[in-house]
């Protein structure tokens, strides 16, 4: 027997926990719920994150301009486990007041400036360093163009396809065939664009690029959501080469291990506090807890 159908109340009420797996961090109101001190490295930088595609994008950035010999990118990367609620500790607040990864202070000046939500930080640090952002008007407006397109594609891809298919205490056809059917739409638009371009802005490689592959690549590669085959994401196969050429770059594949928490042990830098940390800090290399 079918469930009645749900008639939304007058008034909705916060009156059971919601959300799946992170029903326990989901609330309506923001803030802090606890006392908690972020710590500070001795980099200029100080990122608060965790590996996921919205955090893989900053530390991408951070380790591609490192490549390129900024070294005023130099940065220690903290791990916040949100699914403990670091994200609600008063430090983090005050660093973003969304409560969500990734965060940065720029303790580089006279006065921290504190820059939050990826695809703001992946700005900030470009115009910073002067680096993966055109200066031509046209290259860049086509730049902030597919930048914010991953900005307001990405909540049906995450929030919307990846929680009801993988995370839901209960699959619902409707809803995982709704965004199923964006998710694919969205992926045809960067299928489209990247059969006439090397990279998502252009010939160049910018920080559309960095800010786009953690999600629609790690989505044609297998890696979120464990859907590559439900998506049948072998037929775009220009995302599939441009996500191979970025994951060859050794500066991309560095900054995917960092505030990494699953998947092999030799791919997970819990923190980072120096280039050779990816050598001798890696998870296979530490003692065991417990």
């Amino acid at each position: 027997m079918a469930d009645p159908e749900y008639v939304p109340p007058k008034v909705w009420i916060w009156n059971k926990p919601s959300g799946g797996r992170f029903a326990s961090i989901n609330r309506p109101i923001a803030g802090p719920t606890h006392e908690k001190v972020l710590p500070v490295g001795r980099h200029p930088l100080q990122l608060y994150s965790l590996g996921t595609p919205n955090g893989v994008k900053v530390t991408i950035m951070l380790e591609e301009l490192l490549a390129l010999g900024h070294a005023g990118a130099e940065y220690d990367a903290w791990l916040i486990r949100i699914a403990d609620g670091d994200q609600f500790g008063s430090g983090f607040v005050a660093v973003n007041p969304n409560s969500k990864i990734p965060a940065m202070l720029d303790r580089s000046g006279a006065r921290p400036i504190r820059v939050f939500e990826s695809a703001s930080i992946l700005v900030y640090l470009a115009e910073k360093f002067g680096a993966f952002l055109p200066t031509d008007a046209a290259a860049r407006a086509e730049c902030f163009s597919w930048l914010f397109w991953q900005v307001g594609s990405a909540p049906y891809l995450g929030g919307g396809f990846g929680h009801f298919y993988a995370y839901a205490t209960t699959k619902i056809e409707y809803a995982i065939d709704r965004f199923a059917m964006e998710v694919k739409r969205q992926l045809d638009v960067l299928d489209r664009r990247l059969a006439e371009s090397e990279y998502v802005a252009g010939p160049d490689y910018t920080i559309a690029d960095m800010a786009i592959f953690p999600w629609y690549g790690g989505l044609v590669k297998g890696w979120i959501y464990g859907a590559a085959e439900f998506l049948s994401v072998h037929e775009y196969r220009n995302v599939q080469r441009w996500a191979d050429r970025l994951f060859d770059r050794p500066a991309v594949r560095r900054g995917r291990m960092v505030n990494r928490t699953s998947g092999e042990l030799a791919s997970q830098l819990h923190e980072r506090h120096d280039a050779r940390d990816f050598e001798t800090r890696t998870q296979d290399k530490l003692p065991a807890s417990g």
